[in-house]
C-alpha cells in the first residue's frame, strides 16, 4: 500500500522541541521531493520545509528558518522535521507530502497543489 504516515506531534511548551517523522511505505522516498506543510485553525495550508531527491536541495520558510531542520534517513525510508525553539504560532496540524524529484529548490518549496500523495497529519500544539 502506497502511503505516508506522520508521527511525533504533541503538546510542547514554548521554546521546546519536537521531531516529526514521515514514514513511507510502498515506494522509495529518496526518489522524490518531500515537503512538510502545516495548517493552523482558520488558516490556509502553508509550506514549511522540503527536501529534494537525493538531498540535493532543501528549503525552509522564513518563519521557521534557523529553528526547523529537514533530513532524510534512507535506510528507514523516512523524512524528519526537527523543530526547535517552538513558538505558539507553530501550533498546527503538520502534513508531509511527495512531489516531483526537483520541485524543492533552495529558494522555494513549491505550492501545495504540486504535491500529490499526502499523509494524514500530526498535530503540534505549543502552549504553556
Amino acid at each position: 500500500q502506497v502511503q505516508l504516515v506522520e508521527s511525533g506531534g504533541g503538546l510542547v511548551q514554548p521554546g521546546g522541541s519536537l521531531r516529526l517523522s514521515c514514514a513511507a511505505s510502498g515506494f522509495i522516498l529518496d526518489y522524490l521531493t518531500i515537503g512538510w506543510f502545516r495548517q493552523a485553525p482558520g488558516k490556509e495550508r502553508e509550506g514549511v520545509s522540503c527536501i529534494s531527491r537525493s538531498d540535493s536541495a532543501n528549503y525552509h520558510a522564513a518563519s521557521v528558518k534557523g529553528r526547523f531542520t529537514i533530513s532524510r534517513d534512507n535506510a528507514k525510508n523516512t523524512v524528519y522535521l526537527q523543530m526547535n525553539s517552538l513558538k505558539p504560532e507553530d501550533t498546527a496540524v503538520y502534513y508531509c507530502a511527495t512531489g516531483p524529484p526537483s520541485l524543492c529548490r533552495f529558494y522555494t518549496g513549491g505550492a501545495a497543489y504540486q504535491y500529490d500523495l499526502w499523509g494524514q497529519g500530526t498535530r503540534v500544539t505549543v502552549s504553556s
